[in-house]
């Protein structure tokens, strides 16, 4: 005979005192203990890849200065243009290269930044390409 037979049939006691557990917080009981808060953090963010910025030989350097002097020279129509640029990453060493689309406010002179008519400001150091694409 098993000792605890007379047990088996029987409901779970209920006491007012203390009300039943919610289901979510009996299952946190059982979830995995993290012996180092933040580890899988690190290592996700250890293994982000960034780009290195590629250095402009004086040919590039030349085409952007270029087409940056012809931007200034139609600044009032709010031309189009397309910008391909670096962003620093705010983490680590290195970032990534975006590519935007946008009609140009103005060119910031002081700052040293391209400002597009949705606000962005793209500094010109960080330039890689620059094309006009209309002027209306």
């Amino acid at each position: 005979m098993n000792m605890y037979e007379d047990l088996i049939d029987r409901s779970r006691p209920v006491y007012e005192r203390y009300p039943p557990m919610p289901v979510e917080e009996r299952a946190a009981q059982f979830s995995p203990f993290a012996a180092v808060v933040g580890y899988g953090e690190a290592v996700a963010e250890k293994a982000r890849y960034t780009e290195k910025m590629a250095e402009l030989n004086e040919d590039e350097i030349y085409e952007i200065d270029l087409r940056l002097k012809e931007l200034s020279g139609m600044i009032k129509d709010h031309p189009l243009v397309r910008v391909s640029y670096f962003v620093p990453d705010r983490r680590k060493t290195g970032g990534a290269y975006e590519n935007k689309t946008c009609k140009v406010k103005k060119i910031d002179e002081y700052s040293n930044e391209i400002v597009f008519e949705d606000d962005t400001k793209i500094p010109v150091s960080m330039l890689s390409a620059l094309d006009i694409i209309n002027t209306q």
